[in-house]
């Protein structure tokens, strides 16, 4: 693949939606916290779920055994091949165990994991070569391919009530990360820290990403669902666990859905879901529970996200449960391109090891606008930390010229039992966190007064804290 002209070109077509981004965000919002909820409409509306051929295509029929030790990477792509060029229809994985390494999805195809079968990830860095164009923490690289990989398809499907499984764990991929919060192992974290430097450093510098070559002997994990530059996309119905780091990662992705996925997945980066830099998501009916931000929404780090400037916008959320995680609904802290447009409703959140509710996370070096933010009918039975936490001092802290920008959120009817916290927020005295509304909300069992530090124009209406009245923030900085 010729990756200077496809990304030369990835970045024009990216530039002309940015621009057309900025157009619609001149036009003001519809005034009222109600109204701006009829957006979602407008957004579900957009979305295309693709619609597959019934044709199938069993990976069996191609050579694969179900046998848990049987590398079977060929078969099933090559069975992935042959669908798309029939014009599409559906890979099927059967009963059993089939063990692969990493797999390319095409267009059209839905490969469906059937209930009772296991796509289980080899352990072998080696079976996910060549080198493909994708992203670690937010910045474009050559690295190990994700173990589930499409580059530019349309209409294409991950569905069924099978099994993924990364097979990672404290002896593969998580120990690449090196010592983190919940465990120390001798590792080679420090090539790992090492390539992270080095790639930040290329970034920043303009090295064009085709010059970007990692891989072996970097030690820079792979993400498990990765479709990348792609259109109408359907992730539906299985449980994925054990993943490298970031679970379910679309990136300058159009019209995704993900729906009815239970993710159970604790090592070191596994986010949930990260739709980064993408237009009109919609996640619903899902279970998240991880061993970091649950749905984490992201949009390019430093120099790159800055350079491709495509927001991630329209992003629905409804009916999902978090447990675990250091975040349920998140932004940040790889959020350079801005987000805008966040609709998050009808959620569960509940467990000792969920640090906050609402999360957003950036930087002067990362920078970002946030704004037009939602929340609405969410019942918290307890987060360690607080219900809304945003912090403009994450990691490199104020230390860059890309002043973050957080406006706009609104928050209805969260209900919550438990917390440290009702509000953590910091933002910086020039660019102070403005517009909170907070309407019909209940947050008991709140043992801190709420840490505020540089914010303005906030709104409280039927606010409740440990059964108090709340009227301005002024009283949420009282015990």
């Amino acid at each position: 693949m010729n990756f200077r002209k496809t990304i030369v070109l990835t970045e024009k077509i990216f530039t002309l939606l940015a621009l057309s981004s900025i157009l619609f965000a001149c036009n003001p919002a519809k005034p009222g916290i109600d109204k701006s909820w009829e957006k979602v409409d407008e957004i579900l509306a957009q979305i295309q779920i693709p619609v597959f051929k019934t044709d199938t295509f069993n990976v069996v029929d191609f050579g694969a055994v179900a046998d848990g030790i049987t590398l079977n990477t060929e078969t099933i792509n090559n069975a992935i091949v042959e669908c798309n060029k029939a014009g599409g229809g559906v890979v099927l994985v059967p009963q059993g165990v089939f063990l692969t390494g990493a797999v390319h999805l095409k267009s059209n195809v839905n490969l469906h994991i059937a209930e009772g079968a296991t796509l289980l990830f080899s352990r072998n860095p080696g079976d996910y070569l060549p080198l493909v164009y994708t992203r670690f923490e937010g910045n474009e690289v050559m690295n190990y391919s994700p173990l589930i990989y499409a580059f530019e398809q349309e209409n294409i499907g991950i569905t069924g009530k099978g099994t993924l499984d990364g097979n990672a764990d404290k002896d593969n991929w998580w120990p690449w990360k090196g010592p983190w919060s919940r465990q120390t192992w001798e590792t080679p974290a420090e090539n790992q820290l090492a390539a992270v430097a080095t790639l930040r450093k290329m970034a920043e510098d303009g090295v064009h990403v085709s010059e970007r070559i990692f891989g072996e002997g970097q030690y820079l994990r792979p993400n498990f669902v990765q479709p990348y530059l792609c259109k109408n996309v359907l992730i539906d119905g299985f449980t994925i666990i054990n993943s490298p780091m970031w679970v379910i990662h679309p990136v300058l992705s159009e019209n995704v859905t993900i729906s009815n996925v239970i993710v159970n997945s604790h090592g070191p980066n596994n986010d949930g879901c990260n739709p980064e830099s993408c237009k009109n998501v919609h996640i619903k009916n899902c279970q998240f529970n991880t061993g970091d931000d649950c749905i984490a929404i992201k949009s390019g780090r430093g120099a790159d996200g800055h350079r491709i400037a495509v927001p991630a916008e329209n992003i629905v959320i409804q009916g999902c449960e978090m447990r675990d995680g250091h975040g349920g609904v998140v932004m940040g802290s790889e959020i350079s391109g801005g987000c805008k447009y966040v609709f998050a409703e009808n959620l569960i959140m509940d467990s000792p090891n969920l640090d906050r509710v609402l999360r957003i996370k950036t930087n002067s070096v990362r920078g970002g606008t946030i704004e037009n933010i939602f929340l609405r009918n969410i019942e918290v039975g307890q987060v360690r930390e607080a219900i809304v936490r945003v912090n403009f001092y994450y990691e490199e802290g104020d230390a860059g010229v890309h002043t973050p920008i957080v406006r706009n959120v609104y928050l209805q009817n969260i209900k919550s039992n438990k917390s440290k916290y009702a509000l953590y927020l910091k933002g910086y005295e020039r660019s102070p966190i403005t517009g909170f509304v907070l309407e019909d909300c209940s947050f008991n069992g709140v043992t801190n007064a709420s840490i505020l530090e540089d914010y303005d124009q906030f709104t409280f209406s039927n606010v409740f804290v440990n059964n108090v009245a709340i009227n301005s923030a002024d009283e949420l900085l009282k015990k």
